[in-house]
């Protein structure tokens, strides 16, 4: 059962006055209109009673789909106003947001600290300049590092997004970007392969055949080299590819790595890896049967996605009965084999 609940609010491309090679914030957030206050309030209160009776233990606000800490410091007071009144009467328990990292500076985060924010996430899609400079990100390098280390200053809980398949792009460079942020040492990171959108630079640049995007192969492979560095730093990785809003379906993606179960491909592929790891080291001759076992959370990756795991596993070793149990004393990302 799911402990967590996210309450979003987009607020699509306001406040930001870049325009990335890769962006339709209309697709990736389902909206087009702008927000008001009234409609933050509205979007709580439609939620609240559907968390209800869920045993919950933490319900957050996230202000998501745009710049947040680039709208008017009166528009981010007006909002956050809102948001921390739920805060205050115990409806909500963090306020969550996601920005740019050059729309970090001293003045920003005292007013966010002031509403008692608890979560800000930082886009920084790269740690190679050439790749920022390539998608037009529009900051440097510099602007991540002074920002990263303005937000642990003020005492928040950082975040860093990271793309994967952008212009200029490769696996070593990916993977070097995972290590970077492991030394920036966030406390939660989301991993986006590169999906190619409708009404982008990029979807122009894919039809011109300047840019190539990565394969559901390539982007599962780098993808998940990634996810075992951030995970053996402790990081929380709270989402492995875009999510869907109804919009982004395989017809309207031009190309790249979109696909609604991106993170089980993910996970699968790495509980794959580990349990073909201790089988190697196992004398399996004159074996009957296998047990593999999971805890109830990793129980579908280690399964894998429509069954694909349990396929293969049982059909490489179709002569010993193979089984698939729970055991909740096991960790996440922990597997084990009993023969």
């Amino acid at each position: 059962m799911k402990k967590h609940a996210i309450i979003p609010i987009f607020i699509p491309h306001r406040g930001c006055q870049n325009d990335c090679v890769f962006c339709n914030q209309k697709i990736i957030t389902a909206r087009s209109n702008d927000v008001t206050p009234k409609d933050v309030r509205n979007i709580i209160e439609e939620y609240l009673p559907t968390l209800k009776n869920r045993d919950l233990k933490m319900i957050e606000i996230a202000f998501f789909g745009g710049s947040f800490t680039g709208i008017p410091m009166e528009d981010q007071k007006t909002f956050l106003s809102v948001a921390h009144e739920y805060k205050k009467s115990g409806y909500i328990d963090k306020i969550h947001l996601s920005t740019r990292p050059d729309y970090i500076n001293e003045e920003i985060l005292n007013q966010l600290k002031y509403y008692d924010t608890d979560i800000i996430e930082l886009g920084v899609q790269s740690f190679d300049s050439h790749v920022l400079k390539s998608c037009k990100r529009g900051h440097t390098l510099d602007d991540v590092h002074n920002a990263c280390d303005l937000i642990k200053e003020y005492g928040f809980t950082l975040g860093i997004q990271l793309m994967i398949g952008l212009p200029g792009d490769n696996k070593i460079k990916a993977i070097a970007s995972a290590k970077e942020t492991v030394k920036l040492n966030p406390q939660v990171a989301r991993l986006y392969p590169t999906v190619v959108l409708p009404d982008t630079q990029l979807a122009i640049m894919c039809k011109e055949h300047s840019y190539h995007p990565l394969t559901e192969t390539e982007a599962v492979d780098i993808t998940t080299e990634m996810y075992k560095i951030l995970i053996e730093a402790n990081i929380t990785i709270l989402r492995v590819g875009l999510k869907s809003t109804g919009l982004i379906t395989n017809d309207t993606d031009l190309g790249g790595s979109y696909h609604p179960a991106f993170r089980q491909l993910v996970e699968g592929r790495i509980a794959l890896e580990k349990i073909e790891d201790i089988l190697g080291k196992m004398n399996l001759c004159n074996i009957n049967a296998i047990t593999f076992f999971s805890n109830d959370r990793c129980f579908s990756a280690m399964i894998g996605h429509k069954a694909c795991n349990k396929n293969f596993l049982e059909k490489k070793y179709e002569k010993i009965k193979i089984s698939w149990k729970s055991n909740n004393n096991l960790k996440d990302n922990e597997y084990c084999v009993r023969i």
